[in-house]
C-alpha cells in the first residue's frame, strides 16, 4: 500500500503546528541558516517544537538545508544538519552534494537540483537520496518516465507560486542584484515589468510582467499524479502567512482523503488523525495570481500573469459605474460575473483590486450595500475593469473563529463483570491502553447506565477521539458509576496512549545516509552534469566527490563564484559560443502573445529582447525543445 503525503510549508512554528492541525501529513521548514528562503529561518528549538507536535500524529518534519554552500560554510552547515537531526527532523532537504556524508537521517534532493529527466533522477538516486523533489514544469508523461527509472520516493508541487525558470538554475537575481536564488536571496526578477522589443528597437509589448507566471493549482489532478508515481504532494509557501497555509491545507487534505477512500488497499494517508470542525476552505479566497496546471497535460496554454505579478484574489465582477461623492470619496457599482450562480456577498472592510495599465491597484471597501461599494478615491478606476477580492473579511473571520482540531480515533471495548467495568482502548495507529473502575453497587436501571457509559466514554481527551465499539455485560447487570468516574477513566486511557510513541507509516525506501554502491562499470549510473555553471558546484568538497566517485572532469564553478564580467564560463553549443543563460523555461513569451511559429503559425520575428532599466536581455527560442532562455546581456 502506498502512503500518500500532503506536505505543507511552515515559515514558523505556529504555522507548522496549524498545518498539522488542518490535515498535513508533513511540513517543511528551515533552521536558522542555509534554507532557500532567507526570510523564513527558524531556531533549532522551534524546529524541535514542531517535530514533537507532528510526531504525535505520525506526521513528519523535513528541514530545508538547500542552498549551495561556500567553502567557509561547510563546517557550520554540517553542524546545523546534525542539530536538526537531533531536534527530531525526519529528513533534510538539500541541494549541495557536500552534505551527502551526513549520517543517521534521510536526504531529499531539493527541487533546486532541477531533476526533470530519468537520467538525472537515476544519478541522484545513486547518491543515496531517499526522495527526489521534481521540477515543477513537467508533464505526467515525464513523471511516469522518472518513476520507471528509480525506486525512491517522488515529491511534486501541487499548489502555490511558480518560478518561471527551471528550479535551481535561475541566475537572474545574482546577475542583476548580486543576490543568489541558490542562496535563498532571490529578488524575483521574474516579477519585474519589461518591454519586449525587436532588434530594430520596436516595442512589441510595453511595461508588462512578461516573465511572471500564474500560481499552480492541481487539486483536481491528485489521482493522476498518484498513478504516475508521486507519493508526496507539496504546497509552496514558506513566505506565506498562517491564513494561506490553513486554507490550502484544509482544501487539499479532504481531496486526498477522497482519493484514499476510492482506492482501498492501494493508498493510505501517511499520518494519523482526523480533522474535526473547522471552516469551509476556498483557495480562490487567498493569495493567488490566477491559477494554472502549467505543462502537466503536455499542452501549451496561457500561463502568464503579465498584467500583474501580485496576488489578485477571486474575480467577483466588473466595474459598472463610478460616481464621485465629494472630496476624496467615490462609489463603485459592481456588475457580477455573467456565469455566477449568485451575486457576490461583499463586506465592509473587504480588500478589492482592479488591474489597470499601470498594474494592480488595491483599495478597501469601506461601506458595502449589496453591489454598491463606497471607498476612498482611486485614480484610474473606470467602467469595464475587472474587480477582484483579495481579502474576504468574513472568510478570514470564519477561519479565525473555527480553528481545525485534529484528533486520533480510538475505539473502546467495554466489558462488565459484576461491579467491575474494564476497558481496552486501541488507537488508529495501533497504540493500546487498558483501564478499569469498580462500583459499590449495581445500577437499578442498567439500560440508562449503558447509555451513560456510551456518552461519557465517547468523547475526546487530549489528542484522542474515543468511540465505543462494544459493551458486553454478563448477566445484563451494570455497575452504578458516576460521570466523574467515567471521565477519569477516559482521561487515564488518553494519558496512557500519549505516553507511547505514535506509530509511523514507513515510506523511505533508501537507508539514511547510504550511497547505492556502483557495481560493474556497465551498471554505474551515468553522470548527469551540464559541465558548466549550471551544476552549481560552489565548494571543493562537492567537486572532490564528483571527481573521485564519478571521475568527473571539466567541472566549472557555480555562477555565483565567477568574477564580474568574466565571460570564460560561457557555454558551448554546436553553433559556437553563446552567452550565459540566466534562466531557461518551458514558458515562451512568443506563444503567450501569439507569435509562435511552431504552434500558432506566426511569421518569424527576428531577435527579441526583454528591456528593463537600461538593460536588454536577449531571448533564445529553442523551438526543438520548445523552451525559451533569457540570456546575459
Amino acid at each position: 500500500m502506498t502512503a500518500l503525503e500532503l506536505l505543507a510549508p511552515a515559515g514558523n512554528a505556529e504555522i507548522g503546528i496549524a498545518a498539522i492541525d488542518c490535515g498535513a501529513d508533513a511540513v517543511y521548514m528551515a533552521g536558522p541558516r542555509f534554507g532557500a528562503r532567507q526570510a523564513a529561518g527558524n531556531s533549532v528549538e522551534d524546529v524541535r517544537r514542531v517535530c514533537e507536535y507532528a510526531h504525535s500524529f505520525g506526521a513528519r518534519v523535513f528541514a530545508t538545508l538547500n542552498t549551495i554552500l561556500y567553502e567557509d560554510e561547510l563546517a557550520e552547515a554540517h553542524r546545523l544538519a546534525y542539530e536538526l537531526r537531533d531536534a527530531g527532523a525526519d529528513a533534510l532537504i538539500v541541494q549541495d552534494l557536500s552534505l551527502l556524508d551526513i549520517e543517521g537521517i534521510p536526504l531529499h534532493a531539493s527541487t533546486q537540483c532541477a531533476i526533470r529527466t530519468p537520467e538525472k533522477a537515476t544519478f541522484y538516486e545513486s547518491l543515496g537520496f531517499s526522495r527526489l523533489i521534481l521540477e515543477r514544469q513537467m508533464s505526467l508523461e515525464q513523471i511516469r518516465g522518472i518513476r520507471e527509472a528509480v525506486s525512491c520516493e517522488l515529491e511534486f508541487f501541487v499548489h502555490g507560486a511558480l518560478c518561471v525558470c527551471y528550479s535551481g538554475q535561475c541566475y537572474a537575481s545574482q546577475y542583476v542584484a548580486g543576490r543568489s536564488a541558490n542562496r535563498g536571496a532571490c529578488v524575483q526578477v521574474c516579477r519585474n515589468r519589461f518591454d519586449l522589443v525587436d532588434s530594430a528597437g520596436k516595442v512589441l509589448v510595453r511595461n508588462k510582467a512578461l516573465l511572471s507566471l500564474k500560481d499552480y493549482r492541481l487539486l483536481k489532478h491528485l489521482g493522476e499524479l498518484a498513478e504516475a508515481g508521486v507519493c508526496s504532494f507539496k504546497i509552496e509557501g514558506r513566505l506565506k502567512n498562517i491564513s494561506y497555509v490553513r486554507n490550502v491545507v484544509r482544501e487539499y487534505s479532504p481531496a486526498l482523503d477522497e482519493l484514499v477512500a476510492e482506492n482501498p488497499g492501494k493508498y493510505c494517508r501517511a499520518s494519523f488523525g482526523r480533522v474535526m470542525a473547522g471552516f469551509t476552505p476556498d483557495s480562490h479566497k487567498t493569495f493567488n495570481r490566477g491559477y494554472t496546471s502549467l505543462f502537466l497535460d503536455s499542452r501549451r496554454a496561457k500561463w502568464s500573469s503579465m498584467d500583474t505579478p501580485k496576488g489578485t484574489g477571486e474575480h467577483i465582477g466588473t466595474v459598472e459605474r463610478v460616481r464621485h461623492r465629494g472630496e476624496g470619496s467615490m462609489e463603485i457599482l459592481l456588475r457580477p460575473l455573467s456565469n455566477a450562480i449568485a451575486n457576490p456577498v461583499l463586506h465592509n472592510g473587504d480588500g478589492l483590486s482592479v488591474v489597470t495599465e499601470e498594474g494592480i491597484v488595491g483599495f478597501r471597501a469601506d461601506v458595502c450595500r449589496e453591489l454598491a461599494i463606497q471607498c476612498k478615491k482611486i485614480d484610474g478606476l473606470a467602467p469595464g475593469q475587472a474587480v477582484y477580492r483579495n481579502l474576504d473579511t468574513a472568510f478570514e473571520a470564519s477561519m479565525a473563529a473555527n480553528p481545525c482540531v485534529r484528533l486520533i480515533p480510538v475505539v473502546l471495548d467495554v466489558k462488565v463483570s459484576g461491579l467491575r467495568l474494564s476497558v481496552t482502548a486501541l488507537s488508529e495507529d495501533g497504540r493500546a491502553a487498558q483501564g478499569e473502575v469498580l462500583a459499590h453497587e449495581v445500577a437499578r436501571n442498567p439500560e440508562r447506565m449503558k447509555g451513560m457509559v456510551q456518552s461519557q466514554l465517547s468523547k475526546s481527551s487530549g489528542l484522542f477521539s474515543f468511540s465505543l465499539s462494544s459493551l458486553t455485560a454478563k448477566g445484563g447487570d451494570m455497575p452504578l458509576l458516576s460521570a466523574a468516574q467515567l471521565n477519569s477513566l477516559r482521561r487515564s486511557l488518553a494519558r496512557q496512549l500519549e505516553g507511547q510513541p505514535c506509530r509511523r507509516r514507513e515510506t523511505t525506501s533508501v537507508k539514511p545516509g547510504s550511497w547505492i554502491e556502483a557495481g560493474t562499470p556497465g551498471e554505474t549510473p551515468s553522470l548527469v552534469l551540464e559541465h558548466s555553471y549550471k551544476d552549481n558546484i560552489s565548494n571543493s568538497a562537492t567537486a572532490k566527490l564528483l571527481q573521485t566517485r564519478f571521475r568527473a572532469s571539466g567541472l566549472a564553478p557555480a555562477f555565483e563564484l565567477r568574477e564580474p564580467g568574466n565571460a570564460g564560463q560561457s557555454v558551448h553549443s554546436p553553433e559556437g559560443k553563446i552567452p550565459i543563460e540566466l534562466m531557461r523555461t518551458k514558458y515562451c513569451v512568443k506563444y503567450e502573445i501569439g507569435l509562435c511559429p511552431r504552434h500558432q503559425g506566426a511569421k518569424p520575428t527576428g531577435p527579441l529582447f526583454l528591456s528593463n532599466n537600461g538593460r536588454r536581455f536577449p531571448l533564445l527560442f529553442d523551438c526543438v525543445a520548445c523552451e525559451m532562455a533569457v540570456l546575459e546581456p
